[in-house]
């Protein structure tokens, strides 16, 4: 059983968080089903940027970002290299490091 590590975020997981893992849930339902609120807007359809994690380690062993999600990530806060819509990217068997930015652009959110 592959093990997610969730780097400290001051909103969702302020110590951090290690969480078990099932193999062939995405990042973003297991983040959810272990306590941690990541934003999701669109309803996990990969459709806006709000779930947007860094992938620290382990990015390697995920599905292969498609089309779309790479178009949605050009629009994330803080893109690196290894980013992730965390309800696209699906866990395989290796433990993976995941960092939630401190910031995401939830225009619902802020009222624009």
């Amino acid at each position: 059983m592959p093990t997610v590590t969730v780097l400290p975020h001051p909103e969702y997981a302020p110590g951090g968080a290690l969480i078990d893992a099932a193999a062939g849930a995405s990042i973003c339902d297991t983040l959810l089903d272990n306590g941690i609120d990541i934003e999701h807007a669109c309803g996990k359809v990969g459709a806006c940027t709000t779930c947007h994690v860094v992938v620290v380690e382990g990015f390697g062993s995920l599905n292969e970002v498609d089309d779309n999600e790479e178009d949605m990530l050009d629009r994330a806060w803080g893109l690196q290299p290894n980013s992730r819509l965390s309800c696209q990217a699906i866990i395989a068997g290796d433990d993976l490091v995941v960092e939630i930015p401190r910031y995401s652009v939830n225009l619902a959110k802020e009222g624009a």
